[in-house]
């Protein structure tokens, strides 16, 4: 997917940005498509309020708990006892979500691909959420890796507050409410915006 158009458009937004930006480079944004939501929200469970690496560890021991195939399936995390899914790293409650979640799948909740796709962003947040442990910034990530929406800015999200604090020179970061106010300006991009605040160098 060509990111150009969205990078020029935030460059043009003020110096801030088109100095970013040209610092930065071109948006490498990589979303992966061929993944379920029911995959795509699993995953993002295991990265909720974690470091990048810690997650990537977790999931690198569930994905090696079933090394006959790329992601297991709702059934098999149905069926994975509590001890074993505790023993990749996750937490008594992140592994009653992602058990939930799986249930879910199985149930219809949550949605396949091409369902997903032909819903609206706040009616698959509102859907979603609803699943316990299922946050906003969960379906966030969800929209923004696996549908690959362009418009999605998780104002929840530290990096991305704390990004824009940077890029601004601010004492502290905007609040959430501040944030969805202040990235009015940046649809129908604010998914590559997110992208590139993640990037703001810290002094």
């Amino acid at each position: 997917m060509p990111y150009h158009h969205a990078s020029q458009f935030l460059s043009a937004i003020d110096p801030d940005w088109a100095r970013h930006i040209a610092t930065i480079g071109p948006c490498l944004h990589q979303p992966k498509p061929a993944r379920d939501p029911y995959e795509g929200l699993v995953r993002a469970i295991a990265y909720q309020q974690l470091h990048v690496k810690a997650g990537d560890a977790i999931l690198g021991r569930l994905l090696a708990l079933f090394p006959e195939q790329t992601f297991p399936s709702a059934e098999q995390l149905l069926s994975s006892e509590t001890d074993v899914l505790r023993s990749c790293g996750f937490s008594a409650s992140k592994v009653a979500t992602i058990q939930g979640i799986a249930r879910a799948r199985l149930d219809g909740i949550v949605p396949d691909y091409s369902s997903a796709q032909a819903m609206d962003d706040e009616a698959l947040i509102e859907r979603l959420t609803q699943l316990r442990g299922v946050g906003r910034w969960t379906v966030e990530m969800l929209l923004i890796y696996t549908l690959e929406r362009m418009d999605i800015l998780p104002a929840d999200d530290f990096g991305v507050r704390d990004g824009y604090r940077r890029l601004k020179g601010l004492e502290q970061q905007p609040s959430r409410q501040q944030m969805v106010d202040i990235g009015q300006a940046w649809s129908p991009y604010r998914t590559v915006a997110a992208w590139y605040l993640w990037r703001v160098p810290k002094p």
